[in-house]
């Protein structure tokens, strides 16, 4: 049977695709970061996010209030959505902006994506994560790059979009003051509620954060244009886990190397142990042996010491030498 050109065309796409998208979900991993030989872990931080930023801008009598909702380690799924607002449920970082005119009751609003995959793996998802001290070797953390949205000024113009964490070490800070894990589904109730929907205002609750909460570990620094034409969103998060000492034993190459040969010597003892038991079984029922005659070999077993004392004296001989024999040996 022959397959139509146009179905054939959509299978190869598809498997093109698959790897594309496959590659980008495994591209980072908040509990297992490498980087210079270093470990980190940033799962603890992982769980949805929000924090605020207003702006008001006087010349256009404009007051724009933006929400941006983060999850570094997962995507943001059903808090993606807010109201009627949605930027796509497999991103990882979203905004909410609603721009309101003082002078009179325009409002406009959107969701837009900032970093994560698109549904199809379509997009620039890789994240490039590098340590703060490769630019100042004064600062100790990690600096988070991420990639995959899209923004539309206020004139309709869209422009990519990506974001650009700063973990900040801070051996006294958890990375979670000011914050609350929001429960996905509960966010979901209340936006369906109306509580956000139609609503310039940010929510005031334990969830957010604010850019001028300075006791909040999830800091807004900037969110505007760049010199390539894309919008970038800037964070700071204050953190113990970006410590280079947080974790013991943190040289990531050192750690893997040990696992193995712990599973190389576990490996060996369960294999000598499944001989000697099957053999000591076997010479019990085949011959009725009983103590030193049920182990596998047991002659050579109970030859080991004087083996091992005739092969000590050989060396110590060969070290000595000969004496004043001259090679001559009795015989």
């Amino acid at each position: 049977m022959r397959i139509p050109s146009s179905l054939s065309s959509t299978l190869l796409s598809s498997a093109l695709v698959l790897p594309t998208f496959v590659s980008a979900v495994g591209n980072f991993n908040c509990k297992d970061i490498v980087v210079d030989k270093v470990k980190y872990d940033l799962s603890a931080l992982g769980g949805v996010h929000t924090l605020y930023n207003v702006v008001e801008n006087p010349e256009e009598s404009v007051t724009v209030n933006t929400t941006y909702v983060v999850n570094i380690c997962n995507i943001l799924g059903k808090a993606a959505h807010r109201g009627r607002l949605n930027c796509g449920t497999s991103k990882k970082i979203c905004g909410f902006e609603y721009r309101t005119h003082t002078n009179s009751t325009v409002e406009t609003d959107q969701g837009f994506p900032i970093a994560g995959l698109d549904p199809m793996g379509h997009g620039s998802p890789d994240a490039e994560i590098s340590r703060l001290k490769q630019s100042d070797s004064e600062r100790e953390g990690l600096l988070l790059k991420m990639s995959g949205g899209s923004y539309e000024d206020s004139a309709g113009k869209k422009h990519t979009a990506k974001a650009v964490i700063e973990f900040q070490c801070d051996p006294d800070r958890s990375g979670l003051e000011g914050l609350r894990t929001a429960d996905e589904a509960q966010m979901r109730a209340r936006d369906e509620s109306g509580d956000n929907d139609n609503t310039p205002n940010p929510p005031q609750d334990d969830s957010g954060s604010g850019s001028g909460n300075s006791g909040s570990s999830l800091r807004f620094k900037s969110f505007g244009p760049v010199d390539d034409d894309a919008y970038v969103l800037r964070l700071d998060w204050t953190t113990r886990y970006a410590c280079d000492k947080y974790l013991e034993g943190n040289r990531g190459d050192s750690s893997s190397h040990w696992g193995f040969f712990t599973w190389l010597i576990i490996l060996l003892f369960l294999c000598i142990a499944a001989y000697l038991i099957f053999g000591s079984w076997l010479n019990y029922n085949r011959y009725g042996a009983r103590g030193w005659d049920l182990l596998p070999h047991g002659d050579t077993l109970r030859d080991v010491p004087y083996l091992f004392q005739d092969w000590v004296r050989r060396v110590v001989n060969t070290l000595q030498g000969s004496g004043s024999r001259g090679g001559y040996s009795a015989v």
